[in-house]
């Protein structure tokens, strides 16, 4: 798992049958510290993340665990939402 920020949402009117009903938003991934590094991903919210907040994703096979349909077609899912920051290790005390 890794952290992120939820930056923005999408609208799809075109999408696989599993995803109906589903919401997608923009993340961005965040360092140890909080920075922003590489660019925004479009991600499958599993927990009703809400844009600005702190958040846990994940990629690949395992992003589609946290739904009743494993053929859910993601590879980016927020699988978590951080409740405060000051639980967040930051630095090299990973």
């Amino acid at each position: 798992m890794q952290l992120a920020r939820v930056i923005g949402t999408v609208v799809s009117t075109q999408k696989n049958d599993s995803l109906e009903g589903r919401k997608l938003l923009i993340i961005q991934s965040l360092d140890a510290d909080l920075r922003p590094q590489g660019k925004p991903l479009v991600a499958l919210d599993a927990v009703g993340a809400g844009i600005g907040e702190l958040v846990f994703w994940c990629r690949g096979k395992e992003a589609s665990f946290p739904f009743e349909r494993e053929d859910t077609p993601t590879d980016c899912t927020i699988v978590g939402i951080v409740d405060s920051p000051a639980h967040v290790v930051k630095g090299n005390g990973r």
